[in-house]
């Protein structure tokens, strides 16, 4: 096969360098299943991935790129076969396996998913690892009591983020009528409404000035960025309320107290999207073609492999707003 593109991260005299660069099918890791790449997405975890000590990158060089969709090229597996199309998220990709910011990857087919019915490898990528994290998220907020029917509030923080965006969206086309965005800049504020939030939650609104219990204001909160921002939510959940947690972007320490857990009774769920099991991924999926029909609305910006040192900095620097997808190959 002719040399290919990709993304390169390196690590020379301790200092990480990163661009693209032509490479062959030896550079690749291992794997039974070759796949051309036609989407993959950007992610807060590939901006860490080309950062000094950003903990994703295991050994160098490496390719980023934590998702991807593409076409079957050839496989050792039976279940896959030359023209599938398909979709992989999570598990070690872009981490210590060679990613989808490149123009073929050779993976294990025990993480490819088939893209469902109807669901182009375009749109698959819309969503990407934010889409999939953010269903989940609201799968197990579902499965633990929020219903449409009782017009809950509901709080997304980074609301216009990759994963926030989508949940909100998601949650605006399922009926749910009281959803809280919370927004740093006034930029935000605009696009937390174009994307379905009815109400506008900022910082200010939502310190408790230390205490350990303040007035129940939400029911069920998606929360998308950890640390302090968490630990001022869990005091102000509803009896019996639930928060998902899936990020770590203002920080990994939780500094909160029992008592919203013993004297409200609230449930706090992790959410991982990375070992999610391979076997339940595909019912996530196939919602939304069947019930979440977000992609006429939903907000991306489309870049290319040259242009994805921009949309990283963007990412680093807290200016990126919604999704972006990288259109990694022109044609099958």
């Amino acid at each position: 096969m002719d040399k290919f593109k990709a993304i390169v991260v390196d690590k020379l005299n301790d200092q990480i360098e990163y661009g693209v660069k032509k490479i062959t099918m030896d550079d690749l890791s291992s794997g039974d299943v070759v796949i051309k790449v036609m989407y993959s997405s950007l992610n807060y975890k590939d901006m860490l991935a080309v950062q000094n000590h950003g903990g994703v990158i295991r050994n160098y060089p490496m390719i980023p790129g934590i998702d991807l969709s593409g076409v079957i090229v050839s496989s050792a597996d039976s279940k896959f076969k030359s023209g599938d199309k398909v979709l992989i998220t999570g598990f070690d990709l872009g981490m210590s396996h060679t990613g989808g910011l490149s123009e073929y990857v050779r993976v294990s087919e025990e993480w490819i998913v088939k893209l469902p019915e109807n669901m182009s490898c375009k749109q698959a990528m819309m969503l990407g690892t934010a889409g999939f994290t953010a269903a989940l998220a609201i799968v197990k907020l579902l499965d633990n009591g929020m219903s449409v029917s009782n017009r809950p509030e509901v709080l997304i923080t980074g609301s216009t983020g990759g994963v926030g965006s989508i949940a909100v969206q998601i949650l605006s086309v399922m009926g749910f009528d009281n959803i809280n965005a919370l927004v740093r800049k006034d930029y935000q504020v605009e696009l937390a409404k174009e994307l379905g939030a009815n109400k506008i939650v900022r910082p200010e609104d939502i310190k408790t000035d230390g205490k350990p219990l303040k007035k129940s204001s939400f029911d069920f909160v998606i929360d998308t960025v950890g640390g302090y921002v968490a630990a001022e939510l869990i005091p102000q959940i509803s009896y019996g309320g639930s928060m998902t947690m899936c990020g770590n972007a203002a920080g990994i320490k939780l500094d909160t107290t029992v008592l919203p857990f013993i004297l409200r009774g609230i449930n706090l769920f992790g959410i991982d999207s990375v070992k999610y099991p391979i076997e339940s991924r595909s019912a996530i999926w196939n919602r939304f073609i069947n019930d979440w029909h977000i992609f006429d609305n939903l907000k991306y910006n489309e870049v290319i492999l040259e242009e994805v040192p921009q949309v990283l900095d963007q990412l680093k620097q807290g200016r990126h707003l919604g999704r972006t997808i990288v259109k990694v190959s022109e044609k099958i």
